[in-house]
C-alpha cells in the first residue's frame, strides 16, 4: 500500500469525508467545520494506558450511575457547526441519546456531547498541536459541550473547559469533579499525571 501525503488545508465535502472515514479505519480522522481533514496518528502505549483509564473510570460511573451513555476515542460526533469529531472520551445525558433515531445512533451521532475529555499525547506535544487542541475545545462549548478536560500528563495540567466561563488552569491536581454536568463523578488522576 503506497503511502499518501495530504497538503495542510486539504478540504473535503462531509459526504467524502465519510466515505473516507469507513474505508480507511487504520487512522483516526476528523473534519473541521470548514472542510480540513486532520488525520491523527495512532496513540503510542503510554497515551493509549492513561485513555483506557480514563474511558474505564467514566464507564464504571456511567454504568452505575444510569443517567447517560459514555464513549470511547472511536466514536465520531458530527456538531452543530458540522464538525466531525472523536473526543478521547465523552458522555452524553440519556434524554439527548435517546431522543435520536436509531439509524442516528448507528452512523456518526448528529449531537455534541454533554462531557468531553481529550488527552495530550507526546506526539501532540512534538507535533506542535497542542493549540489545535485548545481550539478544539472551544469549538467544543461553542457547540453545546457543558463541560470539557483538556489533559497534560507531561506538564500535569488539566484545563477545564465550562460553558460561558473562562477556562481553569489546574496545576497537579489529584482529582476533577464532574460538577453538575456528571453529579457523583471523581476522576482520580493518580494513574494519568
Amino acid at each position: 500500500m503506497e503511502a499518501i501525503s495530504i497538503p495542510e488545508g486539504f478540504r473535503v465535502t462531509p459526504e467524502q469525508f465519510e466515505q473516507l472515514a469507513y474505508a480507511e479505519q487504520l487512522a483516526r480522522l476528523e473534519l473541521t467545520k470548514d472542510g480540513e481533514l486532520i488525520v491523527m496518528s495512532p496513540t503510542g502505549g503510554e497515551a493509549g494506558r492513561k485513555n483506557r483509564r480514563l474511558i474505564q473510570q467514566i464507564g464504571i460511573w456511567t454504568d452505575r450511575d444510569g443517567t447517560g451513555e459514555a464513549f470511547d476515542s472511536s466514536t465520531m460526533f458530527v456538531l452543530p457547526n458540522g464538525a466531525r469529531r472523536s473526543p478521547d472520551v465523552s458522555w452524553i445525558k440519556l434524554e439527548r441519546w435517546n431522543a435520536l433515531t436509531l439509524e442516528e445512533k448507528q452512523g456518526f451521532p448528529p449531537i455534541a456531547p454533554d462531557f468531553v475529555i481529550e488527552l495530550v499525547s507526546p506526539s501532540d506535544l512534538k507535533n506542535q498541536r497542542y493549540e489545535d487542541l485548545q481550539a478544539k475545545m472551544q469549538e467544543y462549548l461553542d457547540n453545546c459541550v457543558k463541560l470539557g478536560w483538556l489533559i497534560e500528563p507531561s506538564a500535569k495540567t488539566v484545563e477545564i473547559y465550562r460553558s460561558g466561563q473562562q477556562v481553569e488552569i489546574l496545576n497537579n491536581p489529584q482529582t476533577l469533579s464532574g460538577e453538575n454536568v456528571l453529579p457523583g463523578f471523581i476522576l482520580d488522576l493518580s494513574e494519568i499525571l
